[in-house]
């Protein structure tokens, strides 16, 4: 039967590919040509990485969530340990907000790609599962 869809070597498995910006599946090829600049598919196992037009709006949920968690959570622990004046906190807080968003973005797509896997693939298990003979 294998490993089990939501089992923790597999999570670990996926998401280690997902942080070194290589395809879920196999985790050879890499995800990004430039930058920027995603490839289209897989170049070891062929799995397609863009499924349909507005596949990745999920990512830039993730994207966003990183980096209202680090521009806020920054601004906070630094007034918390040296007392910022508004003008300090709004000044890091633009920039990291700035930043944070190109910095991740290749991340948050990888993650997301990741996360697709990982649900895709275990409902495709547990539907392969359901309509095998007994």
């Amino acid at each position: 039967m294998g490993e089990p869809a939501f089992g923790a070597p597999r999570v670990r498995r996926i998401a280690g590919r997902a942080l070194r910006l290589r395809c879920p599946r196999c985790g050879r090829s890499p995800l990004y040509a430039g930058w920027f600049h995603m490839h289209e598919r897989c170049a070891a196992c062929g799995l397609r990485y863009e499924r349909e037009q507005g596949y990745f709006v999920g990512a830039i949920y993730v994207n966003y969530a990183v980096t209202v968690a680090v521009a806020a959570g920054t601004v906070l622990v630094l007034d918390w340990t040296f007392g910022l004046t508004l003008t300090a906190q709004l000044v890091i807080g633009i920039a990291l907000g700035a930043l944070v968003p190109v910095v991740f973005f290749r991340y948050a797509r990888s993650l997301w790609l990741g996360l697709d896997y990982l649900v895709t693939t275990a409902d495709e298990r547990r539907e392969r599962q359901r309509s095998a003979p007994r």
